[in-house]
């Protein structure tokens, strides 16, 4: 389960914006940017995770800074929520020409619900201005750029676990989420370091950060044995072709994402 967070675009938030107090009405992500991950969700994206929450009868649940671990972070639920097509009145007008995902929200208000009535009153007062979604990527498309580093990600089908206000630069301490920009960052100064260039000592701790975190994150790909024994499908090409889908679903991260970082853990083995 990988999550995304961006700045929050609040529409309204409780009474004094005619809605009932602890609701909200938030876009809660882009279509059609490219992040800063690289990726670029794509209109139509949520339409069939969202179906799936409606026929199920259960609520997309509202977590603060996704605190799974804890019942008390589990702070309110979403009341609707559907895609917007650019153009949509819904829309602010920085996003009439992008689109996004639009919800409209619940927090808890009841006397022993502390944390979601905290965290609405840092909303209301603009103190709280980032919102996140938890989410795994169905399908995709790899639109190949000039380098590795300048590949977009097109997501074109996400199921989607919760959302939720975070605080800003939350993202950043996520190891999972920070690891692809991690990577890209460490890859350009691996390369730099070769052709000879001293670098700082911040950037050399930022090596070694990214370093251990790419360490992890190949650990936890590693194969069980059940796993092994069950895999007998050939291995896949190592290039794929200009827009080409991935056939496999990248539960935590695509092969060829792993790939790279296998490279670039080389890559820091000999610096």
């Amino acid at each position: 389960m990988l999550t995304k967070s961006m700045p929050v675009f609040v529409k309204a938030v409780g009474e004094a914006d005619g809605l009932d107090d602890g609701t909200f009405e938030a876009i809660v992500s882009v279509f059609g940017n490219v992040d800063s991950y690289g990726d670029r969700v794509m209109q139509g994206a949520f339409e069939k995770t969202l179906a799936e929450w409606e026929a199920s009868g259960n609520p997309i649940p509202v977590y603060y800074s996704h605190r799974m671990d804890d019942p008390e972070y589990n702070i309110g639920e979403v009341l609707d929520a559907k895609e917007l097509a650019p153009g949509d009145p819904l829309l602010p007008e920085s996003l009439k020409d992008l689109g996004g995902l639009w919800v409209k929200g619940q927090l808890d208000q009841h006397e022993e619900a502390r944390k979601a009535r905290q965290v609405y009153r840092l909303m209301k007062g603009r103190r709280l201005t980032q919102f996140s979604f938890a989410y795994d990527v169905e399908a995709y498309t790899v639109v190949k750029g000039a380098n590795d580093s300048e590949s977009v990600w097109e997501l074109n089908e996400l199921k989607l676990y919760e959302v939720g206000p975070t605080p800003i630069g939350a993202n950043q301490e996520t190891e999972l989420l920070s690891v692809k920009s991690a990577a890209h960052h460490a890859e350009r100064m691996a390369a730099e370091v070769k052709a000879g260039r001293v670098i700082s000592a911040k950037n050399e701790s930022e090596l070694r950060t990214a370093h251990e975190s790419i360490g992890r994150v190949l650990a936890a790909l590693e194969p069980d044995e059940e796993s092994k024994a069950s895999d007998a499908a050939p291995a896949k090409a190592a290039e794929e072709p200009d827009g080409a889908k991935a056939a496999e679903e990248p539960t935590r991260m695509s092969s060829a994402r792993a790939r790279q970082l296998i490279d670039l853990e080389s890559e820091f083995e000999s610096i």
